[in-house]
């Protein structure tokens, strides 16, 4: 059988850190890597189920992990998030995929998730595929700051067997991250030749609004679909507001001083 890494990025992750790692105990190795800001203790949850941790700056998920992947020797890694967990059927499953010579060379894993304690089965939730598991020499992150992007150098497949994400439970931790990913968001738009006028800031909120809530069925996941629906319209307002104000003060604008 070949063998399998599974990365890890620890920042601050409280009780979900624990239930992360107990879910792949059955993992060659386990490759830990902690912020260096963390200081709730989860550098020691790691530390009780892996012999492999790392403390290493953090700028971005990218980055994080493009600095750890050549450092790991198994044929395989798979890439778990500090909030989420794997399923039985999904261990059995990747067992399954790298005790079998041949196949792809990466594989998209059907993700679901909770928003505020409530697993969301609409909202376009329900179709969220992440590319996480891959040959390890063949994979590799494409730069930039947020949604971070695997790309994988052969064929892919698709696992149906699911991983479990505990995402935002309150309004404040949506808040801690919802800040720092519009502005990541906006840099890497503006970085790509993107620039925001009027149309982005007035359609694009409602057309997402309209996607999740009305086309993805929303509606279905009652007051907690609403909720993350609008949410997420908000997080487009903002993002392309930033975009914007990246753009005007590149052209001479000056922050917080009033124009003529």
């Amino acid at each position: 059988m070949s063998a399998i890494t599974v990365l890890t990025l620890i920042p601050n992750a409280g009780d979900r850190l624990e239930r992360c790692l107990r879910s792949v105990e059955w993992a060659d190795d386990v490759f830990c890597i902690v912020d260096p800001n963390t200081s709730d203790g989860s550098d020691e949850v790691a530390r009780r189920y892996s012999d492999h941790v790392v403390v290493h700056e953090y700028r971005n998920k990218a980055d994080q992990c493009n600095w750890a992947l050549p450092q790991i020797d198994t044929e395989w890694t798979l890439v778990l998030d500090a909030d989420e967990w794997v399923s039985e059927g999904l261990a059995r499953r990747i067992q399954e995929i790298i005790a079998t010579p041949g196949g792809p060379d990466g594989y998209r894993i059907k993700r679901l998730s909770y928003f505020f304690g409530r697993l969301i089965r609409h909202c376009g939730w329900d179709r969220d595929y992440n590319v996480r598991l891959f040959r390890t020499q063949k994979g590799r992150y494409r730069v930039q700051r947020v949604h971070a992007t695997i790309d994988v150098d052969g064929p892919m497949g698709r696992i149906d067997e699911v991983m479990c994400h505990d995402d935002k439970r309150n309004f404040e931790e949506y808040f801690r991250t919802f800040q720092r990913f519009t502005t990541w968001s906006a840099q890497d738009l503006y970085d790509r030749g993107k620039r925001a006028g009027l149309a982005a800031l007035v359609f694009r909120p409602p057309l997402r609004f309209f996607k999740m809530y009305v086309l993805r069925q929303g509606f279905r996941d009652g007051l907690h679909g609403a909720v993350l629906c609008g949410l997420a319209a908000f997080s487009v307002f903002t993002k392309y507001a930033k975009l914007w104000n990246i753009d005007r003060l590149a052209r001479g604008g000056v922050e917080g001083v009033p124009e003529d």
